[in-house]
């Protein structure tokens, strides 16, 4: 008989945080700037400097937890973390090890077969490391500014089950860090990083079987890949009766396959012990009670707001409160315009792919929720047809000026005037009488026919509604 294999995910994410400075120091974070501009002893491991803690990345710490339904220790302690590390000029990390500030958590994740809870072990603070540019030229390259950003780990429980899960459960983590304004979440730019560990064991086994952590996943669809992969790879070895070793892989996304990077460390590895340079992290219950006033409207708690208030399907949902930016967006939108089905059909269509066109985030568009409620408005009330409404949003992108005077710039004025669309159709009736007997025999699709004529003749300009009843009314 051939064995069954349950799956067993765990997802240890790295999110850098949004300070203004160094967990430890008064060195800038900000990203893309000359290398090795922004260090200090500290940042350098020099002897005799000496970490000082950053409060506001405690707060954003706190600020996860609370999110993400965890319980905030008042008393938590860094620990240095040691190995070998080429991009730390210490060489160790300090992070945090046997007590993290955040504990027991969770977040929901919605499945075909219903909402499932991922539990969260811990959320701990760390640093993060430097960087290094390999070029084969001049060897190796060793950029500072990196060492010390502020890091959070977010460490879930082993509770999936598929690639699937996994990928949900990063869109929503992703969606809450951002809600938080704690965390750019660019995987790009390194500041959202997520390494996963996987392991196979017999169907029924409550003990976990070898895992083996991947890295090096710079996307969430090739996070979801490399597990496929690795999940595929483990069920081989099993099957083959072969054993599967604990070792840390990369990820090669050109060729879709894993790489042994090493063999995988254990904690005792790291040699853990309290850093003697930083005092405890203490906060109070008071504190942690003010943190959590500035909690905003969540993802899940806007998602069923959004199904429930404004009785959106669920894709729309899912799209609309993708970032609380582009909810607030709608939201705005539909407050002027009244009209929930058609503020969220041009956003979804329209305002997303000026946004990717143009490469630049929602609030750099010139295309405001006042100027698309205009918009909206304009075609609604019959002003101008959906094609000109199209083209006076793409024209205001453009130029910043306003729809209206794009629209009597380029003279979009819609003909509604049913006097005079009545004449224009006498006419084309007059030029075309073969084609308004057949018309008038029933061949239907004729009344297109006629449609492209009147626009023809007005140049795009008559209200295809009013010519429609003018043609119903003259058969």
């Amino acid at each position: 008989m051939i064995l069954q294999y349950e799956v067993v995910i765990g997802l240890e994410v790295h999110a850098q945080l949004k300070t203004n400075t160094k967990i430890f120091c008064g060195c800038a974070t900000s990203f893309g700037d000359a290398a090795n501009s922004h260090g200090c002893p500290v940042c350098l491991g020099l002897p005799g400097a000496l970490p000082v803690m950053n409060k506001a990345a405690r707060d954003m710490a706190v600020l996860a937890g609370k999110a993400t339904h965890c319980s905030i220790r008042e008393h938590s302690i860094f620990a240095r973390k040691n190995y070998f590390y080429a991009d730390l000029p210490k060489g160790y990390q300090i992070s945090q090890y046997e007590e993290p500030i955040c504990e027991g958590g969770y977040l929901d994740i919605s499945l075909p077969s219903g909402p499932k809870r991922l539990g969260i072990t811990r959320i701990h603070l760390e640093e993060d490391a430097g960087k290094l540019i390999h070029d084969k030229d001049v060897d190796s390259l060793f950029d500072v500014n990196r060492c010390g950003t502020p890091l959070i780990e977010i460490v879930s429980e082993p509770d999936m089950r598929s690639s699937r899960e996994a990928y949900l459960y990063l869109v929503q983590l992703k969606k809450i860090l951002e809600y938080l304004d704690i965390c750019d979440c660019n995987m790009e730019e390194g500041s959202f990083r997520c390494d996963a560990n996987i392991s196979l064991r017999p169907q029924g086994q409550k003990e976990l079987g070898t895992k083996t952590e991947l890295k090096n996943m710079n996307s969430f669809r090739n996070v979801e890949k490399a597990i496929e992969y690795e999940i595929a790879r483990q069920k081989d070895i099993l099957i083959r009766g072969g054993e599967v070793v604990q070792q840390t892989l990369l990820w090669d996304a050109a060729q879709k396959i894993t790489k042994t990077m090493r063999t995988k460390e254990d904690a005792h590895d790291y040699r853990y012990f309290p850093d003697p340079d930083l005092a405890p992290v203490v906060i109070t219950a008071e504190e942690i009670a003010e943190i959590e006033k500035s909690l905003p409207e969540l993802p899940r708690e806007k998602e069923s707001r959004f199904a429930r208030e404004y009785e959106l399907d669920e894709d729309a949902v899912q799209v609309l409160t993708e970032s609380i930016s582009l909810a607030d967006y709608f939201e705005e939108v539909v407050s002027q315009t009244q009209d929930i089905k058609k503020s969220a059909g041009w956003i979804m269509s329209e305002i997303l792919r000026l946004r990717k066109e143009r490469g630049v985030p929602l609030e750099e568009l010139h295309v405001t929720p006042t100027v698309l409620a205009d918009i909206i408005m304009m075609v609604r009330d019959g002003k101008i047809s959906a094609s000109a409404g199209k083209r006076v949003l793409n024209e205001v992108e453009e130029s910043g000026e306003s729809p209206a005077a794009v629209v009597d710039r380029l003279g979009l004025v819609q003909i509604s005037d049913s006097s005079e669309l009545a004449g224009i159709v006498d006419t084309i009736f007059a030029e075309n009488p073969r084609e308004v007997e057949r018309l008038q025999a029933g061949e239907k699709k004729l009344i297109s026919f006629f449609m492209g004529q009147v626009m023809k003749a007005t140049r795009g300009k008559a209200n295809p509604g009013e010519v429609t009843k003018i043609i119903s009314a003259k058969l």
